[in-house]
């Protein structure tokens, strides 16, 4: 393929698997260049690269539907190489509907998405210190389901267990009743009794040995968090968890979030119209990031005790606002000023 230097601009949309990766050439006016399939390692990221280097364009663009999962590979390789990479959502059903559904179709409806200024966001990246975050808060979400777990298991044994056992250790409050059941001597396994014990020890360490895990996690959030970002850490109802989750959504390239309002609608706290006739009102935006939106709902200074705060949600309620209007207003950087 000879290049053509007199192309401005060339998009390449990629739809990403596990095993194969399929991308489609779009030059600056939307006419399909070249379509191929490459495999999804570190030899095929290259061969990707070389291909779309090929068309000899001034500026070259990804455009790759999300990339956090099959996608985070090639988006590293992309921008290693120095190059522009735009996320794309899905492709909304109602087109699916019409146009039909196949990996090359989907890797061109990128590309065009981002043609027509439809898909703007840059993705985070995943080589900093907010990844090393994201990593320790993934095992300390494993480990506290499986305590959960190991807690409900315990107490549904317990229910079934013969009336002594039983009576000794429903009275118990939680950490009693794993202490005790830690701690319980089973001896040779010869009646149920004896299996009974031996099934609550088991599950009353595993919890313990969970527990455990999930304070070490907790340490390591807690020095990470106290590194990046320690005024946050120690502002009133922040703690570890809740920054964490703040920078996880941030990435480690914050200056993609690139004003006050982005930043709001990503944690699903900015205002949306909703007038109807004479009333003229907004609610919450019900996209952004969930799991953001709760670390903010949990920081809300609504809940705690400054006399300041009780005094805004009272003024403002005392204006007429509903309680989720109250509560937007205070997640917003600006407090006070929506």
């Amino acid at each position: 393929m000879s290049p053509e230097p007199r192309r401005r601009r060339v998009v390449i949309g990629v739809d990403t698997h596990k095993h194969v990766h399929v991308a489609v050439a779009l030059d600056d006016i939307g006419g399909r260049l070249d379509a191929r399939s490459f495999p999804a390692d570190k030899g095929g990221y290259q061969q990707l690269l070389d291909w779309a280097a090929g068309f000899g364009a001034k500026k070259l663009i990804f455009a790759i539907e999300g990339t956090g999962s099959y996608e985070a590979g090639l988006t590293s390789a992309v921008r290693r190489r120095g190059l522009g990479v735009i996320e794309v959502l899905r492709t909304d059903r109602r087109d699916r509907r019409l146009r039909g559904k196949s990996d090359t179709l989907d890797a061109e409806n990128a590309a065009r998405s981002v043609l027509a200024g439809n898909s703007t966001s840059v993705p985070k990246t995943n080589d900093g210190t907010v990844e090393m975050i994201r990593q320790i808060k993934v095992a300390k979400h494993v480990a506290v389901k499986a305590r959960t777990a190991a807690m409900v298991s315990l107490k549904a044994v317990l229910v079934t267990a013969g009336p002594e056992l039983r009576e000794q250790l429903q009275p118990l409050t939680k950490m009693a009743l794993i202490e005790r059941c830690a701690s319980l001597r089973p001896g040779p396994v010869t009646s149920v009794t004896a299996a009974t014990k031996h099934t609550l020890r088991s599950i009353a360490r595993r919890w313990q040995q969970l527990n455990d895990e999930i304070k070490t996690h907790h340490k390591l959030l807690d020095e990470l968090t106290g590194q990046l970002v320690p005024q946050l850490v120690n502002a009133f109802g922040v703690g570890a968890d809740t920054a964490a989750e703040m920078l996880i959504v941030a990435g480690d390239n914050i200056d993609r979030v690139r004003s006050e309002p982005a930043w709001a609608r990503l944690c699903g706290v900015a205002p949306i119209p909703a007038s109807s006739g004479m009333t003229n009102r907004h609610r919450l935006n019900r996209g952004g990031h969930r799991q953001a939106n709760a670390a903010l709902y949990r920081g809300d200074r609504a809940h705690a005790t400054p006399r300041t705060d009780r005094a805004y949600v009272a003024r403002r309620t005392a204006e007429g606002k509903t309680k989720a209007e109250i509560i937007r207003c205070l997640n917003r950087p600006g407090f006070g000023g929506g």
